[in-house]
């Protein structure tokens, strides 16, 4: 009898038995999964096709001394993804669920595979697995038997499929299932656990407060100072996934402060040497980690102190040729946090921090480019000083001008705009406004005041106001040239122009009206009948500016 016979003949001796008597059904059940072990062609398939799944669903509903090889046999045959709907619809899924109850660790194996199977890929049946509480279950089994590799990584998989679902989340919320994680992450035996972790882990993060405070952090932290230095993908890929679930976690301001601890917090600590890392990903991840714990002033203050800003800088300039974009990037965002305390500011312009930065003008990538400026321009908000040593810098001014001219790049063409007002308005300095002049920047300005974004109008008109107002005649020949004045007016005008544009417009022709050089071109524009019209504005703070430009246009003229 060939073993296709045998299979055959087995399934039509349980088909036409009317009950289930276990002493018939064991020689059966060997035959069948003898076949299912062997991979036996379409042993699966026959076995569904054949009648017999309601017969083997009752005998695991009677809980029989053969439920546990019954749950074998359905593991086994539920590899073939064709009979999956069949025992479905045998009922199979809702007679193996409560043997999940079970204490013997060899039924829970195969009725984990079993059911894990079945519902591989169907989000239908696993929404109903979650409503009936497996994920609890599952848990609880990692809890009772955490060295049973082979059971814990069933949980484990089960645990993965089910946690991109919102119901299974909710119920993983309410289990603090991160201790179990963490124990089994400590103990993974290869890259495969550790990404099933990893993956569940990453799904949960919402839950970031709950994981500071049950050390995931630190254990992520672990797992990558014991992976570092290999050169195994599996691993590097492991690091990657780490490293960028710390990051996440450290969006949570709570999760933030725990991790950073005053400095002195063990996942900080590792930050920093990810810094200095030959991995390029940890020296992203550091670079991000950095600006996240760099939210709040008295962070910022602290890692100054703790001597952070040198490691980003080396780091930086590791990648300015050839360099990797994203590194740059995130290190940019760090120093520009760092720079938002005024303190901080003064230290970092002191530590040579702009010199250091200065590296960077060399880079060629737009979102460097635009990064950098916003760096700079931080750097010197309120600080007359970082103004005056940057508004003078030759190389930067002409670097600057170029991107001015970046006509594919806006963002960037905006910040380097947005950075030379900023030179005038905080160094307020004759030095600065001829190096502006002398480096054709203020016909950027003069086109920064026509930008559609309010705020950069706004800090292009107080440059120029004050800009005139310091030293008009290197002014007064780009105003000409830019036609700056029938601008003005034309600002002044617009009915639907903006309240604090107009303001900022008339602290410009208030510089110029001060000035006798351009008295006569002011009234050869009528730019008096303009502000003239803003006398009786709603804006009493706009009316009342207005008064007393036309006392001054009319005593000059």
């Amino acid at each position: 009898m060939t073993d296709t016979d045998s299979l055959s003949e087995a399934l039509k001796a349980i088909s036409v038995s009317t009950e289930v008597i276990e002493e018939e059904l064991k020689p059966h059940l060997d035959m069948m999964l003898a076949a299912l072990l062997e991979k036996k062609k379409d042993a699966a398939v026959e076995i569904a096709g054949s009648g017999i799944l309601p017969i083997l669903a009752q005998a695991l509903r009677r809980k029989s001394n053969l439920s546990c090889q019954v749950a074998l046999v359905v593991a086994e045959m539920a590899r073939e993804a064709a009979v999956r709907e069949q025992c479905i619809e045998a009922g199979l899924v809702e007679v193996l669920l409560p043997h999940l109850n079970s204490n013997n660790q060899e039924m829970l194996l195969n009725t984990g595979r079993a059911i894990g199977r079945i519902c591989f890929d169907n989000s239908y049946q696993q929404d109903q697995l979650v409503q009936s509480g497996v994920i609890p279950r599952l848990v609880s089994i990692m809890k009772e038997y955490p060295e049973n590799d082979p059971l814990v990584n069933v949980c484990l998989l089960a645990l993965c499929n089910l946690a991109d679902m919102d119901s299974a989340r909710g119920a993983l919320a309410e289990l603090n299932v991160a201790d179990v994680l963490t124990f089994q992450l400590k103990r993974a035996p290869d890259a495969e656990r550790r990404h099933v972790i990893l993956e569940i882990l990453g799904s949960l993060d919402t839950l970031k407060l709950q994981f500071a405070e049950t050390g995931v952090p630190e254990a992520l932290s672990e797992m990558i100072r014991d992976l570092q230095g290999g050169s195994d993908p599996h691993d590097l890929c492991s690091i990657k996934i780490a490293s960028n679930l710390i990051v996440s976690l450290l969006l949570g301001d709570e999760s933030m402060q725990k991790c950073f601890g005053e400095g002195s917090g063990l996942v900080y600590q590792d930050v920093l040497s990810w810094l200095q890392s030959s991995n390029t990903q940890l020296q992203l991840s550091g670079a991000l980690a950095i600006a996240n714990f760099a939210r709040n002033d008295s962070n910022c203050v602290k890692m100054l102190d703790l001597g952070v800003v040198p490691y980003i800088l080396t780091l930086m300039e590791q990648h300015v040729d050839e360099g990797d974009v994203s590194v740059q990037h995130a290190g940019l965002s760090a120093l520009r946090n760092l720079a938002i305390p005024a303190t901080n500011k003064v230290r970092m312009l002191e530590d040579g921090v702009t010199e250091r930065i200065k590296t960077l003008l060399r880079s060629d990538m737009p979102p460097v480019q635009f990064k950098l400026l916003g760096t700079l321009r931080m750097m010197v908000d309120g600080q007359e000083e970082a103004a005056l040593v940057l508004g003078r810098d030759a190389m930067l001014l002409t670097r600057v001008m170029e991107w001015c001219e970046a006509i594919d790049h806006a963002g960037v063409q905006g910040e380097a705009s947005r950075l030379l007002a900023a030179l005038i308005r905080h160094s307020r300095s004759p030095e600065v406004v001829r190096a502006v002049a002398q480096a054709d920047g203020v016909r950027h300005l003069i086109s920064m005041a026509t930008s559609e974004h309010v705020i950069m109008q706004n800090e292009a008109l107080v440059a120029l106001a004050i800009a005139s107002a310091i030293d008009i005649e290197s002014m007064k020949d780009p105003f000409r040239e830019a036609e700056l004045l029938p601008m003005l007016k034309k600002m002044l005008e617009d009915p639907v122009g903006a309240v604090e544009v107009k303001f900022s417009a008339l602290g410009v022709i208030c510089s110029l009206a001060n000035s006798s050089v351009m008295k006569e071109e002011l009234n050869s524009v009528n730019m008096k009948e303009s502000v003239r019209k803003l006398t009786d504005h709603s804006s009493s703070k706009l009316a009342s500016q207005a008064s007393s430009i036309l006392t001054v246009l009319s005593d000059a003229s």
